[in-house]
């Protein structure tokens, strides 16, 4: 019998498996294979013998001269070392309808229109007791008809939303301190409003906080709108790697750097310990205005609370369809990434001693091939001038690489759409590459540059 075979399912090609344990299974063989089969071609094909002769010389002049060696070989280590603690992770237990703890939901809403009130019903419609869930709406002074949405929405059900009107606009991170600071639950989840979430996700997110260690719980982001053009479809591969590879990889030793604002949980009694400095925060001498959800998980961090990664917690959201916007996220993102992290390389010292190890690792390699990245493409350009076929040896090497990565997203989710990840890695390296430095070089930038 077949394994797997093709199907067409609403205009939508996907791998339909017979024996699910067994296709998992064999997509963990292949990977470890992948990777073996990896090493070994690169050892064999003394791929790295020149980072090799020059690290035994101290040769630090031929490492600067190739640079793509030693970004190469921080990129695979990096890659076997995610994958081992990824092969490693499970989700939580979800809590159940008898034992839930009082749940209190934040959606703060600007200028969402009609997309809020789908947030709100999916909240609605979710398995949790309604005794024990209570949900703020806080209209953060939007200039359209969302204030509109989140009425009706109140009306559709009654006792259980609590609506909240900003007269002029705050900002996202004003908006989820008053909905902190009157929470009644145990746990606070956030979500954004142009999310909707599974009916499973409330009890799958609360249910990670039986674990008294554990302060925050970032949820698996999907994207809503993925039929709307390629920017979609090429989003959702990259957003299944980074929770479902990624976060997984972090939740292992209990420090997931970001809990993202499309869903998040946190303990209250941790939040209300780091309110304050959290909707002060400054960096550089400026208000910080974006970002809040990784300074957020960065200050839970700090107090000695781990934060996890939910596999059963999913929530669709909506990302950008054109270049410009997707852009304007990317910069907002890295901005936040590079402020964070500084503050994160202070924080990792007092992390327990595994964290501390497996963190200060994985952020000591991964940040310091933001530079060597770099400087091999600034080389790649100036080779490609004298030997045009180095280029084409670049591109060959992200085809084949990109096409790996896709193991891993074929283990969470069954779709042909796999391809759009290998166009993701191609169009990132493209049209994308300036992003990061510019954010660099604008991190005083107070712009939230919405959608």
């Amino acid at each position: 019998m077949a394994l797997a075979k093709s199907l067409l399912i609403n205009g939508n090609a996907r791998i339909e498996v017979a024996n699910t344990d067994g296709w998992d299974f064999l997509l963990r063989i292949m990977i470890i294979v992948g990777l073996g089969l990896i090493v070994v071609a690169s050892i064999e094909g003394e791929v790295f013998a020149p980072l090799v002769d020059a690290l035994a010389r101290h040769d630090w002049t031929t490492l600067m001269i190739r640079p793509s060696v030693l970004w190469v070989a921080m990129g695979l280590a990096l890659l076997v070392f995610r994958t081992g603690l990824w092969l490693r992770y499970r989700p939580f237990p979800s809590a159940t309808m008898d034992d839930a703890p009082r749940l209190t939901v934040i959606i703060p809403a600007y200028n969402e229109g009609v997309m809020v009130g789908k947030s709100i019903d999916s909240l609605a419609a979710a398995e949790y007791p309604r005794e024990r869930l209570e949900i703020f709406v806080i209209d953060d002074g939007s200039t359209d008809d969302t204030w509109e949405h989140i009425q009706k929405a109140a009306v559709r059900h009654p006792g259980l939303i609590t609506p909240v009107r900003f007269e002029k606009n705050r900002g996202k991170r004003e908006a989820l301190h008053t909905g902190f600071k009157q929470a009644r639950g145990e746990i606070v989840i956030t979500i954004d409003s142009d999310s909707v979430i599974e009916p499973a996700t409330l009890l799958a997110m609360a249910g990670a906080f039986r674990n008294p260690k554990v302060g925050a719980v970032a949820g698996k982001v999907m994207v809503y709108n993925r039929r709307d053009g390629i920017i979609p479809r090429m989003l959702h591969v990259r957003f299944i790697l980074s929770f479902d590879f990624l976060r997984a990889a972090q939740s292992t030793y209990g420090t997931v750097y970001c809990t993202p604002g499309a869903l998040s949980a946190y303990r209250v009694s941790v939040i209300r310990e780091v309110l304050g400095a959290w909707v002060t925060q400054r960096f550089l001498g400026v208000q910080v205005t974006y970002g809040e959800d990784r300074a957020l998980t960065n200050y839970i961090l700090e107090r000695g609370y781990d934060s996890v990664y939910q596999r059963t917690g999913v929530v669709h959201t909506i990302v950008p369809t054109t270049y410009n916007k997707l852009c304007k996220m990317y910069l907002r993102w890295d901005r936040s990434y590079v402020r964070e992290e500084i503050r994160f390389m202070r924080i990792v010292w007092k992390r327990p001693l595994k964290s501390l190890i497996i963190a200060g690792l994985d952020t000591l390699i991964t940040n310091l091939r933001f530079p060597i990245a770099y400087l091999s493409i600034f080389l790649l350009v100036y080779l490609t001038f004298s030997d045009p076929e180095t280029i084409l040896r670049t591109l060959l090497a992200i085809g084949l690489m990109s096409l790996f990565y896709m193991l891993y997203y074929l283990r969470s989710e069954r779709s042909f759409d796999m391809f759009y990840g290998v166009l993701y890695a191609y169009f990132a390296f493209f049209a994308l590459t300036w992003v990061f430095p510019y954010a660099l070089f604008t991190l005083r930038s107070r712009s939230w540059m919405t959608r």
